[in-house]
């Protein structure tokens, strides 16, 4: 089969189109046909292997996964022995281990069927982006309907979703991001559109509840001024690069000595955020915004897009076997 290796750390110029051996599934998991795979900043980060702390997750010297890519939609070729919700035929979306290929391996949990409303390019956007979206204004954010939350970096991957999630949730949503991206903020349901370029939130205006920060660019004690007594400021790592702990870390020292609070926070991959996320999508409440796409053949580039930190939604590797 046709994919996406990676021997070692560097820019894209690490990765190369292969021919490989199909993987092999285990008991409990199942092997994906891929139709369509999203590409975030996290694919950025393993494929830079910075910053280096990462690499104990990754592989110290060399990536541990040499095909890259986490969010995938496409087919179930063949299912393991112990599977038991998933079959041959049926289409379906969410994680797996090495995306960037025409086949892949994922385990049962990490899968569920694909919505009919979605393409399978759409569906590969939900994956990591919308269940962080989702568990950090959900579980973190505790959002409630009628609270002020802000989304700083609201055309990005996670932002497009954290703008629909928060409206879905009952509440009052200002986006932050560019000149060029404000209609399209407003049209996924922002009440209010900042533009960062003529704008600067933490300098006067409204208190907010929840403060999602995707970007970074301002300090903690900056953002604090932005917050109701009560507010909770929830950084999502942060830059495109290499530098996403940074913003994390320094919320966490400031909360120690504030009384608002200020929090990192650790996501986690489960079928349950992915059936939540399904009955938005299928309920109309939440709809993928797709940057564009590339063939396999070009995912080097369409990372290097995503890693200058101007995608507006989520960039999408399309696998087709005759132009991969």
């Amino acid at each position: 089969m046709q994919a996406i290796v990676q021997d070692r750390y560097g820019s894209a110029d690490v990765l190369e189109r292969r021919d490989i051996d199909r993987p092999e599934i285990g008991d409990g998991e199942v092997l994906v046909r891929v139709r369509a795979a999203s590409v975030h900043v996290g694919d950025v980060i393993v494929m830079a292997g910075s910053p280096y702390l990462m690499r104990m997750a990754t592989g110290l010297r060399k990536p541990k996964n040499r095909v890259p890519g986490t969010d995938i939609a496409g087919t179930v070729e063949a299912v393991g022995k112990a599977v038991t919700q998933l079959r041959a035929g049926d289409d379906v979306f969410g994680w797996c281990t090495g995306a960037f290929a025409e086949y892949a391996v994922a385990a049962e949990d990490h899968l569920v069927p694909k919505p009919a409303t979605l393409s399978f390019e759409q569906a590969a956007t939900v994956g990591v982006s919308a269940t962080t979206a989702l568990q950090l204004l959900r579980d973190d954010g505790k959002v409630q309907p009628g609270q002020k939350v802000l989304i700083n970096g609201a055309s990005g991957g996670v932002g497009t979703y954290a703008v629909q999630i928060a409206k879905a949730f009952g509440a009052e949503v200002t986006g932050v991001c560019s000149t060029k991206n404000m209609e399209m903020v407003r049209s996924i349901g922002a009440d209010h559109v900042i533009d960062y370029t003529k704008e600067d939130f933490t300098r006067g205006g409204p208190r907010y509840d929840f403060i999602l920060d995707n970007v970074g660019n301002h300090s903690p004690s900056d953002m604090r001024r932005a917050l109701t007594r009560d507010g909770v400021l929830q950084p999502n790592g942060g830059g495109h690069s290499g530098g996403a702990l940074g913003p994390v870390m320094r919320a966490f020292v400031a909360s120690l000595f504030v009384r608002q609070q200020l929090r990192p926070s650790v996501k986690f991959q489960n079928r349950a955020s992915l059936q939540v996320l399904k009955e938005l999508i299928e309920a109309g409440k939440v709809n993928p915004v797709m940057d564009g796409t590339y063939p396999l053949r070009e995912t080097p580039m369409a990372i290097e897009h995503v890693a200058a930190g101007h995608a507006r939604g989520t960039v999408v590797i399309a696998i087709d076997p005759v132009a991969a």
